[in-house]
């Protein structure tokens, strides 16, 4: 109970500072719940009592609401938060073959449609959740009678005194099988609502997949918007009932195609929601911590660098997966793996087993992770402000229409700068004029606008650096501020590198990091397997560090210890290094001052851990 006295019901924001666990709700559980939440240094409870997701609750909410209310009493006394997950579009009618209403059954006009007129409608065994016998539908967001009941059972939600309200993948149905390429819903009201909004008959002015017709890309993007609204919706509701309510969606696309697809972008939601729990599945690499290559791992990190610069702030939750069965991996050990990398990319960590999202693969270790992190949370979750970075831009539009060609392009650049251990930043169009690092990298952007034109404009007029590669749609003089490659260096970079990173480092890339000049006052020596993340954090500069040297996917989850590790800071005044390894102590480095400069050599780092710099005490004077 101490480690959470600090954060009371009613004081702070308790969503920087989550240590999930997930638990299923019942009428009669919730001290149980919490109970167990305390033992396992939980903070953060997520509760499955899922009401408009359920065809039952969703007509009669009555018993459930009791229940959530009681869960939020016991948490609150027991000095925690609670937040309870609901679904998006989707709703099941249980036994659906035994009565004769289901939803479908009485409302087939609110289903989303393929284009040839077939309803999202799925049986037992079309998703592991879906029992034999249920119903599994899938919803417009337009049809009017729903969305008014749903929404009236937010309010309901957030009237019980509930923390948070988790809404579960708010997705256009593009993920089942057979619906992958449909660019769905063709249903009548969300036609009615695009034509509307454009004026275009959706049924027959598109060029499905054609991402060079603008009425396709019209489509795409009313998509992503009608999907931002709803969630906007969602919080205006909650909150219109209980003001110091979150909500949480939960999304599993990262940064690439698949959030046009599903039509849930992370970079629109961020502003509408007050944070947003990754379901983190990167494209191109496993989502399971046991089976990840090195290379899998950096650009995990890649993707939760991105999701924090999305964020601008807000807190970025992972609800990703460690072990399933591997034969060869410990579960604890792929725990591990995954906490550190996400902690030291300053994202939450929920510890889940298998693929469900209630339990843990191994208590013990979800105990003394949670411990860790309660204890050092100032230093993992307290905001990170950059120092002296290389930017890297993200352009939403671009990865909207070009996915194919910009992504390669800003991983390889991003992932370069991770195993050469510079600082960098990814900057996007909202942050882009308030940029103060001295080079910024346009990887193969091909969308900008004026306000983006003129942004840049003054980012050279304030002496910055730009570096363009692939097409350059800038529309910018020549300028020995700027450095044009038109040949995609990021990308040959990306596909030069094998899985387990062995044969290949930041020296094949020499000509990429000489157009980036080295301005950082923080230099690390260190492996490229090393990934190291600079950032200033209670006024003080701090490297998180998380070491994927050695690991094999579904062979061996035990790192490689790093040695020979290697920071060299400015003698500018005395200064001191303190060193919190993963699910270690704080201990002293000590420096040594050479050539102007303070070098400290680190121990054998296994997981990963936390460095930090502070002044040395002042002598008192005689």
């Amino acid at each position: 109970m101490l480690l959470l006295a600090a954060a009371n019901p009613g004081t702070g924001d308790w969503t920087h500072f989550v240590r999930i666990g997930a638990y299923s709700l019942k009428a009669d559980n919730a001290a149980a719940i919490v109970r167990n939440a305390t033992e396992d240094h939980v903070f953060g409870i997520e509760v499955d009592n899922d009401i408009p997701g359920r065809y039952e609750s969703f007509l009669d909410p009555r018993e459930k609401l009791a229940a959530i209310r009681q869960l939020a009493q016991r948490a609150h006394a027991a000095h925690n938060y609670a937040f309870v997950y609901i679904a998006g579009l989707e709703c099941i009618t249980a036994h659906a073959d035994q009565t004769p209403h289901t939803l479908a059954k009485d409302h087939p006009d609110w289903l989303q449609r393929k284009l040839s007129g077939e309803p999202a409608i799925f049986k037992g065994g079309d998703a592991f959740w879906i029992a034999p016998g249920d119903e599994d539908v899938w919803i417009s967001p337009y049809a009017p009678q729903w969305r008014k009941t749903y929404m009236e059972r937010v309010r309901q939600i957030a009237a019980t005194g509930i923390d948070g309200i988790y809404v579960d993948i708010p997705y256009w149905m593009t993920h089942f099988e057979g619906w992958e390429n449909s660019w769905a819903s063709f249903d009548d009201y969300t036609v009615a609502a695009f034509r509307t909004a454009t004026g275009l008959d959706a049924r027959h002015a598109l060029k499905l997949g054609d991402f060079s017709d603008p009425n396709f890309r019209q489509w795409v993007d009313f998509r992503m918007k009608t999907i931002t609204d709803f969630m906007r919706e969602i919080d205006r509701n909650a909150k219109a009932l209980n003001p110091h309510i979150k909500t949480i969606p939960e999304i599993y696309p990262g940064i690439d195609e698949a959030a046009v697809r599903v039509g849930a972008d992370v970079y629109q939601l961020y502003p509408v929601v007050d944070a947003v729990a990754h379901e983190y599945e990167f494209g191109g690499g496993d989502h399971m911590a046991s089976s990840r290559t090195p290379l899998d791992w950096l650009k995990y990190q890649v993707g939760m660098r991105a999701f924090r610069a999305f964020a601008q702030g807000k807190p970025t939750w992972i609800l990703n997966y460690s072990w399933d069965g591997d034969k060869k991996i410990k579960p604890s050990d792929a725990m591990q793996n995954l906490a550190m990398s996400q902690v030291a990319a300053g994202a939450n960590f929920w510890d889940a087993p298998g693929h469900v999202m209630a339990g843990s693969n191994d208590r013990a270790m979800r105990q003394r992770i949670f411990r860790w992190i309660a204890k050092n949370q100032k230093e993992l979750y307290n905001p990170r402000e950059p120092i002296q970075p290389d930017g890297i831009y993200f352009s939403p539009r671009t990865r909207d229409y070009f996915e194919s060609q910009f992504l390669p392009e800003f991983e390889g650049w991003a992932i370069l700068l991770m195993q050469d251990h510079r600082e960098w930043q990814v900057v996007t169009p909202r942050t882009l004029s308030q940029f103060q690092g001295k080079t910024l990298i346009l990887p193969d952007v091909r969308m900008l606008d004026d306000a983006e034109r003129a942004s840049l404009k003054d980012l050279l007029a304030g002496g910055r650096k730009l570096i363009i590669t692939g097409e350059d749609t800038t529309g910018l003089p020549a300028s020995d501020q700027i450095v044009r490659l038109p040949q995609r260096p990021g990308a040959e970079y990306l596909q030069s590198l094998d899985p387990t990173l062995e044969k290949a480092g930041p020296q094949q890339a020499a000509k990429m990091l000489a157009a980036v000049p080295f301005d950082g006052s923080i230099q690390i020596t260190a492996s490229p397997l090393l990934v190291t993340h600079i950032a200033r954090v209670n006024g003080v500069p701090h490297i998180f560090m998380v070491n994927f040297s050695g690991l094999r996917g579904g062979q061996n989850a035990v790192p490689a210890p790093e040695s020979e590790i290697r920071v060299t800071v400015p003698a500018t005044s005395p200064m001191r290094m303190y060193y919190l390894a993963f699910l270690g102590e704080k201990q002293e480095i000590q420096g040594k001052r050479e050539s102007g400069r303070i070098i400290f050599h680190l121990p054998a780092v296994n997981r990963g851990g936390v460095l930090w710099l502070a002044p040395a005490p002042s002598r008192p004077q005689p």
